[in-house]
């Protein structure tokens, strides 16, 4: 009888590959740690996962504190002297704390330190305080993030996969982010 069910399983999940559907991630025992920009799991142990709707009643509640985790393009290295260098504008949920380059697989300790302070002062303190990560749609930079949170003891994590992809398709207010001060900046 198991036989029979293991077997009818693979067979429908073969068949959904053969119609162009992609089988669901599954989430990994540890951090994603590259390609980024790739379909994420549906969950995070211990953490809520938030439609755009949920997102934005909490928003409007200003019940939790949104947390931008997008990576900061960084600065060409060797760029000729004089050069003017402008970091590319980056939108986020309004009221939100943007700490970029927090959402990759292994943090420098600066790095690290950078995220658990960025998180203390989102949350004052309060390690029951609700804080919603994102970045963007299939970005597993706030997976991993919220996951961090969840390791560093934040009990009340929510985490919203479509980001500010799912917020302005839904035509909700962005407005332009500055990140908090970096440790190496």
């Amino acid at each position: 009888m198991r036989q029979h069910l293991a077997v009818a399983l693979l067979a429908t999940a073969l068949a959904g590959q053969a119609f162009g559907q992609q089988p669901e991630p599954f989430e990994p025992e540890g951090y994603r740690a590259d390609n980024y920009r790739a379909p994420v799991p549906a969950t995070l142990a211990g953490a809520r996962v938030l439609t755009t709707a949920e997102a934005e009643a909490i928003w409007r509640a200003r019940r939790g504190t949104f947390i931008d985790v997008m990576p900061r393009p960084p600065k060409p290295k060797n760029l000729p002297e004089g050069t003017v260098w402008r970091d590319a504008p980056r939108s986020n949920i309004p009221g939100s704390i943007w700490l970029p380059d927090t959402g990759y697989g292994a943090l420098p300790p600066a790095m690290d330190d950078y995220l658990q302070r960025g998180l203390a002062r989102a949350s004052r303190g309060d390690k029951a305080a609700l804080l919603v990560i994102y970045c963007l749609a299939d970005c597993w930079m706030s997976w991993n993030a919220a996951k961090r949170a969840l390791a560093y003891g934040y009990s009340n994590v929510a985490w919203y996969p479509d980001g500010t992809d799912g917020w302005e398709r839904a035509m909700l207010p962005t407005e332009e982010a500055q990140p908090e001060p970096r440790p190496d900046q």
